[in-house]
This record gives C-alpha cells, structure tokens and sequence, in this order.
C-alpha cells in the first residue's frame, strides 16, 4: 500500500470535503485517512490503482489534483 497526500485544488467548505471523500472512497484499492479542504491523505494498492484513478476520482467530485 501507498500512502499519498493530494493537494487538491477548489474546495472551501464541509461539502466540498464529503464530495471528495465519497468519490475516493468509491474506488476499489483505496483507503482514505482524511480529507481537509485542499487535501486529502490515503493508502491505496498501487497494482490496483493509479495516479490518474485518483486525479479522475477528484474531478468528478469537482475539483482538481494539483501536481505534486
């Protein structure tokens, strides 16, 4: 398992965050720890998920993945 924390761009309240949350949670292979407005930290199985499962998950919530 990965541990990684997105910096994630847009969001500014409790809704923004549950957004999020729901949207990473959804995906097979990952394990959130926390999201807080403009981040969010997790594990997930790196042979089961990538980077940009990630960074789509995060879009559709409505928000974007800011390069690390």
């Amino acid at each position: 398992m990965k541990t990684e924390e997105l910096k994630i761009e847009g969001m500014s309240c409790g809704h923004c965050v549950m957004s999020v949350r729901k949207e990473l949670e959804r995906l097979q292979g990952v394990r959130v720890e926390s999201v807080e407005i403009g981040k969010a930290r997790l594990h997930y199985d790196e042979s089961r998920i990538s980077r940009q499962d990630l960074e789509r998950a995060v879009s559709e919530a409505g928000y974007r993945l800011i390069a690390q």
